[in-house]
């Protein structure tokens, strides 16, 4: 059963029953609007790009992003870069192995970023879900509603509380073209 998310709203992400999840895929979803001009509306291209910061209490210990597809360690995947945000579904995905994560990388911080400059104004069906890899089940997702003239987003956490991991939505508008650019606001959510 998936659960809809608000901005602000944690879930934890032990399953029904005990026990926690292992492998997770963070998905990223967008569509352009649809320009519309005199002989009728024409879809464009929209190269947003998802990424994440993964920190060590308030330091950043690696980033997963279209430049570096797999973390230091392998815990940490990135399947690609969508160039467009063509087609249903998630345009970008990141696979977190949650047991080979190391100990001390306390949170993981998912943000996207329009690298074109691009702004938000110019995307909807925006969304971020969390899925468990193994069954396929869409555990949680989190969709974003208005534009906005920032041209990055940081979308979500997961993080460590106690021996458990949680998800938290956050959804906070950021202006920049790569996660580098975002990390103030970024860093804020480590």
């Amino acid at each position: 059963m998936t659960v809809s998310l608000q901005k602000g709203q944690r879930i934890s992400l032990n399953k029904p029953g005990g026990g926690g999840l292992s492998l997770v895929r963070m998905g990223l979803g967008w569509d352009a609007v649809k320009k519309k001009g005199f002989f009728g509306s024409r879809e464009q291209e929209i190269d947003l790009d998802a990424s994440v910061v993964m920190f060590a209490d308030q330091q950043i210990a690696d980033v997963v992003y279209f430049g570096q597809l797999v973390s230091r360690d392998g815990s940490v995947r990135h399947t690609g870069d969508n160039l467009t945000g063509a087609g249903e579904g998630d345009d970008e995905s990141i696979i977190v192995d949650l047991n080979r994560l190391p100990v001390h990388i306390s949170s993981l911080v998912f943000t996207v970023s329009s690298f074109q400059g691009q702004t938000f104004n110019e995307v909807e069906n925006a969304f971020c879900r969390l899925v468990d890899e193994s069954s396929g089940a869409e555990l949680a997702r989190y969709t974003l509603t208005g534009g906005g003239a920032h041209t990055g987003m940081v979308m979500s956490r997961l993080y460590r509380h106690g021996e458990e991991w949680k998800l938290g939505a956050i959804g906070e508008p950021s202006m920049g073209r790569t996660f580098q650019d975002m990390l103030p606001a970024i860093a804020a959510h480590a």
